[in-house]
């Protein structure tokens, strides 16, 4: 019954931006950390971002540090994630996932999305 729906992909100039979206049904949506994690072709689940149940706490992988903002809007039961400055290494499928505690390991999350595709054009 849980679902976890992106949405916001596309395809995008380098040095562009886009914001992501994923809206969660099923679940205690507050009840858990959220995350994004990439995965482009022939390359491993890599984190993201991700944020506490609260939206308090906010940690960043750094290949997109700086460059990315993770929030949510528990009233909404949904989780954003804006990227700037788009380089044609971010092209990836992009997925965010839920996981009763802090942590990067894309094994450690219960739940997870269909993903969303972004790619950057240099």
């Amino acid at each position: 019954q849980v679902q976890l729906v992106e949405s916001g992909g596309g395809l995008v100039q380098a040095g562009g931006s886009l914001r992501l979206s994923c809206a969660a049904s099923g679940l205690t949506f507050s009840s858990y950390v959220m995350g994004w994690f990439r995965q482009a072709p022939g390359k491993e689940r890599e984190f993201v971002a991700g944020i506490s149940r609260s939206g308090g706490s906010t940690f960043y992988g750094d290949s997109v540090k700086g460059r990315s903002t993770i929030s949510r809007d528990n009233a909404k039961n949904t989780v954003y994630l804006q990227m700037i400055s788009l380089k044609s290494e971010d092209t990836a499928v992009y997925y965010c996932a839920a996981t009763g505690f802090v942590t990067t390991t894309p094994d450690l999350y219960k739940y997870w999305g269909q993903g969303t595709q972004v790619t950057v054009s240099s």
